[in-house]
């Protein structure tokens, strides 16, 4: 943009032909306001004074304006397809990461069943109540330290356990609190016994609070499924998961007390239909024998086949699940 003088000739009414170093160029138009193109393509438009040779004027390239068209549309279309394929990494990503939750959801929920069927792998530390009563420290003990205190409470007893003082038994066991880590799976334990070589424990079922009654897997497309759980299935999980807790139990009370033989019943509230009203009733009920549970390899038993090889009273149908059984007592 800018102030300038011209010369030109002119070759017709409204065109003439203007010649300057730059080359020749044509304009047309009428006074004050003429279009001018040059051999090279530049158009001006020129506005000027009448009658003074004085005229403003405004130039642009017309091979670049055609094609600076094209690159915006060609920028714009640049941008368009950059969004796009942006918002279709983001969607994607999005994809992945709600599959590896959902992933994570199905691992959690195989990972819970699972553990309700293994409590009988895990047990307290054993106690020898000889090696107590004769003050030999364990070589994994350090004088002073808390468990060396733990060791020492545990001897005060040991008098009376070898003696088969049945009231130090209850004494120690409310002391160590054997059973607190099952609370989990049970909601209350009660024990009870008259005999120096027996214990019976009772465990009060919580299965409608530990037995889910969904199940969730994880589809081909990577989506959740959830749904209810077959009956077969659910009965199936809760036998397990009984059968394991009361293997478990009878395996930390033998590691505690020098017991022969464990009786565990497991209890659970069933509907009366003769009163309408639900009562506690026995579901299973099991004489564990010492050497006979120290003798299964328990990573790899099954709980509900493993309670098959003990003396037991279980009722039990995989479309159905528990009916009421009496308990074995000691003889």
């Amino acid at each position: 943009m800018g102030l300038c003088f011209r010369k030109s000739i002119s070759i017709a009414p409204g065109v003439r032909i203007n010649l300057s170093k730059s080359g020749p160029s044509i304009s047309f138009g009428k006074k004050g306001i003429r279009e001018t193109i040059s051999a090279t393509g530049k158009s001006t438009t020129s506005i000027g004074i009448p009658g003074t040779g004085v005229y403003y004027k405004k130039s642009y390239d017309l091979k670049k304006l055609g094609k600076g068209k094209d690159d915006k549309a060609s920028k714009g279309k640049g941008k368009d397809a950059a969004a796009a394929a942006a918002a279709s990494a983001n969607k994607d990503q999005e994809k992945l990461a709600l599959i590896e939750e959902n992933k994570a959801h199905v691992a959690e929920f195989e990972n819970y069943v699972n553990a309700i069927k293994s409590v009988h792998k895990a047990t307290d530390g054993y106690i020898d109540w000889v090696a107590l009563n004769k003050g030999e420290i364990p070589t994994n003990i350090v004088r002073g330290s808390e468990a060396y205190q733990d060791w020492e409470n545990l001897k005060k007893f040991s008098d009376r356990v070898l003696a088969g003082d049945v009231d130090s038994y209850f004494e120690i066991i409310n002391e160590i609190k054997p059973y607190d880590d099952l609370l989990d799976f049970g909601s209350s334990f009660e024990v009870g016994t008259d005999r120096k070589d027996v214990l019976e424990v009772e465990f009060h079922v919580k299965s409608e609070e530990v037995v889910p009654t969904t199940e969730i897997s994880l589809k081909a497309n990577g989506t959740l499924s959830e749904k209810e759980m077959s009956k077969t299935n659910y009965y199936a999980l809760m036998q397990d998961y009984i059968c394991s807790t009361m293997i478990r139990v009878a395996r930390d009370s033998f590691a505690l007390l020098p017991v022969e033989k464990v009786y565990v019943h497991a209890v659970d509230d069933m509907l009366n239909t003769a009163t309408g009203h639900e009562t506690e009733v026995t579901l299973v009920s099991v004489e564990f024998g010492r050497n006979q549970l120290q003798s299964l390899n328990m990573e790899m038993i099954d709980p509900s086949d493993a309670i098959s090889g003990f003396r037991n009273n279980m009722k039990f149908a995989k479309t159905t699940g528990f009916k009421a059984v009496e308990r074995i007592l000691p003889d």
